[in-house]
């Protein structure tokens, strides 16, 4: 996580196209050889970076207390992790800002965010179906079709919320902050058919 935080705050001080993949390693103490043992690309360096902060969603939703349904699960995950102060301090997220705005001008970068997205979507698809799951296995099941598609729409959520505030240049907190624009993405979803999904994830 050192060079990921140090490949961020030279990201954001001079820019992605100022920065090489040696002055990550300098700033992070590194040889440039252990950086690359790690990483292919400057790019990638921040990858931990966006995934802690999905992980940190997915976290959330499988820790959301137990009798809520899921789209009150989502909400509540959504507020505990996209409010400043919560998941993210306000400081930390003028940096989620900027490198989520890297992430729309540079293509190599716009990859690393959208496979750090694709795989907290499959994360999220296998919290949902351990929250809907009626067996009092060990193990959980594996995500089914219908699952893995209310994942793809919740992530979406919420991914669109925080790509929407960063285009901007409101506050992280108010009306158009992340939490406040993933809680209104969820509410437009109030007659997505999760009830059905979650029925048909476990027939009887």
């Amino acid at each position: 996580m050192e060079i990921a935080r140090a490949a961020a705050a030279l990201f954001v001080k001079q820019g992605l196209r100022a920065t090489r993949a040696e002055d990550i390693a300098q700033a992070a103490g590194i040889a440039p050889r252990t950086f690359y043992r790690y990483f292919a690309t400057k790019e990638e360096a921040v990858a931990p970076l966006y995934a802690a902060g999905a992980d940190r969603w997915t976290e959330a939703v499988r820790t959301a207390p137990p009798e809520l349904p899921v789209p009150q699960a989502l909400e509540h995950a959504a507020r505990h992790t996209l409010s400043p102060g919560a998941g993210v301090s306000a400081p930390s997220w003028q940096w989620v800002r900027t490198l989520v705005r890297l992430a729309d001008s540079s293509p190599a970068l716009r990859k690393v965010w959208a496979q750090v997205c694709h795989e907290a979507e499959v994360r999220l698809a296998e919290v949902l179906a351990g929250r809907t799951d009626d067996n009092v296995a060990d193990t959980v099941p594996a995500p089914s079709p219908s699952l893995r598609f209310a994942a793809a729409v919740a992530a979406a959520s919420v991914r669109v919320a925080v790509e929407t505030w960063a285009a901007d240049d409101a506050p992280a907190q108010g009306p158009m902050g992340p939490a406040a624009l993933a809680m209104s993405n969820l509410a437009a979803l109030s007659d997505f058919p999760w009830e059905d999904i979650t029925a048909r994830a476990h027939p009887a």
